[in-house]
């Protein structure tokens, strides 16, 4: 198995597995790798150190893990990557896909015609700015493909 260091062109990181170089070739070559969070194609390898096992080597970990406020205030691509596809696995658990219909369930709902709840859907850039103007909250939130479909 070879774990492969990525990126795609808008520098979102990420890993993929493969069952050899020539796998990973071969499937890049068909464009069938693309990136989790933008669903980009353009794919690049990255250096990566080699995986070694040297945990007989390390120190112990300390008991417990430092307080909130002794971790750094700032977060690194890769961590900032993770808490938005957390919130977008969120929103995709706890709301219902509408699809087009998007526009007009939102405004059912403002209406009070019927129950609030969450809702998720597309709606095109005119309907999004008339909900916007009738003081309807909305908020684009782009899914990447990777996620629409069941996780494998």
């Amino acid at each position: 198995m070879k774990v492969l260091d990525l990126r795609c062109a808008h520098d979102h990181r990420f890993e993929g597995w493969f069952g050899s170089e020539a796998d990973f070739v071969s499937q890049q070559e068909r464009g069938l790798i693309e990136c989790p969070l933008c669903g980009d194609r353009a794919i690049e390898r990255l250096p990566s150190a080699p995986r070694l096992n040297v945990a007989n080597l390390r120190e112990p970990a300390p008991a417990a893990m430092p307080a909130a406020a002794e971790q750094p205030a700032t977060l690194g691509p890769n961590e900032r990557q993770a808490l938005w596809l957390q919130a977008v696995r969120h929103v995709l658990q706890h709301t219902e896909d509408v699809g087009d219909r998007f526009a007009q369930e939102a405004r059912r709902m403002h209406a009070g015609e019927i129950e609030h709840r969450g809702i998720r859907g597309e709606a095109t850039r005119e309907e999004a700015e008339a909900l916007r103007d009738d003081g309807i909250e909305i908020m684009a939130l782009p899914i990447p493909a990777a996620l629409k479909g069941p996780v494998q």
